[in-house]
């Protein structure tokens, strides 16, 4: 009965957090100056046109009846249609959708990898210049932030060693066989190692940026936790056995020590999705981020919502995915 009234509670808190932020993204983008009717209209259209346009879009009434025809439609399945591309609102973000995600997860392995190995590392040279040098590196990630990671990335790898590609998401020469926009899940599951490969050498370079701060943050507490663990008694105890230091590590103190990297490798991933805006839009990459930068750009305020929306719906399942998983890992938790 715990876990059941966990999920219930945090079913409500979700509930909660995402009216509040659909009556904050509501009504910000619309006190913000610039007109989105004025955007869609030639030269020389008249007053007739504009209020033709402004029925249309349901701009002609005020923002509170607005805002009740648009949630009623959003409880509906309804987010209301693009007024730069007439499409859809849902349709779109879901189509970019994949894309993001694809690049999010991609860069939260790198990530983890990444920051994993230096942990361990660390761990293992610990006193030594090596786990200074790791403390520097881990400062070092952490103050530069994604995009300026990716400039010096497009400058290495893009143009003095030109071995990835800089922009897009896929070569448009190939010809893709998918039901689906997850491009690079599906390859594999069709064995299309070809596609595959030029999408990696696609996200390679986007998906290296985001991971950097981020392995450098899972670096620093999950090495301090291991330092914390590597002086407890069943640890002691098994040194006394005869064990390596790598079974140590490895064996004995990682499982426990991991708990607290798991929470927040879990947190973070929901800010790494928001983050791929800027990155998307420095390597042309066809995710939301780059989509919701048009939609800012263009005022498209239906398009802007459903973006919002949806990254606060993202954000608040992985944070609850993460307390669960949280708890069913830790027993005192999960007998609390």
């Amino acid at each position: 009965m715990t876990l059941i009234r966990r999920i219930l509670l945090r079913l409500l808190t979700m509930a909660i957090t995402l009216f509040g932020v659909a009556v904050i993204v509501f009504f910000v983008i619309r006190v913000v100056p610039g007109n989105p009717i004025a955007m869609m209209l030639p030269p020389g259209a008249g007053e007739e046109d504009i209020a033709r346009l402004k029925a249309l879009y349901g701009l002609d009434k005020t923002i509170p009846e607005q805002f009740v025809i648009w949630l009623s439609g959003v409880l509906h399945g309804d987010f209301g249609t693009s007024i730069t591309t007439r499409q859809p609102v849902l349709g779109l973000v879901l189509s970019r959708l994949p894309a993001t995600i694809e690049l999010s997860v991609m860069a939260l392995v790198v990530a983890v990898i990444i920051g994993g190995a230096l942990a361990l590392t660390g761990t293992r040279r610990r006193g030594t210049r090596t786990e200074g040098a790791i403390d520097v590196a881990n400062g070092m990630a952490l103050s530069v932030p994604d995009f300026l990671w990716g400039l010096v990335l497009i400058l290495l790898f893009g143009v003095l060693w030109p071995v990835f590609h800089i922009s897009g998401r896929v070569s448009p020469a190939l010809d893709l066989p998918f039901s689906t926009n997850f491009y690079l899940f599906e390859s594999v599951l069709r064995l299309r190692f070809d596609i595959w490969a030029d999408l990696v050498s696609h996200m390679f370079m986007p998906s290296l940026a985001l991971a950097i701060p981020l392995a450098a943050i899972i670096a620093q507490l999950l090495k301090q936790s291991l330092k914390e663990t590597m002086n407890l008694d069943y640890v002691t105890l098994a040194r006394t056995k005869g064990y390596g230091e790598n079974h140590v590590i490895t064996r004995e103190a990682l499982p426990n020590a991991v708990l607290p990297t798991l929470t927040l490798i879990g947190v973070q991933f929901t800010f790494l999705i928001g983050g791929t805006v800027i990155i998307e839009r420095l390597f042309s990459y066809e995710g939301l981020g780059n989509m919701a930068i048009d939609a800012v750009i263009n005022r498209d305020l239906p398009l802007i919502q459903g973006i919002v929306i949806l990254f606060a719906l993202i954000f608040t399942v992985v944070n609850l995915v993460v307390d669960l998983t949280y708890a069913a890992l830790n027993p005192r938790l999960r007998h609390g």
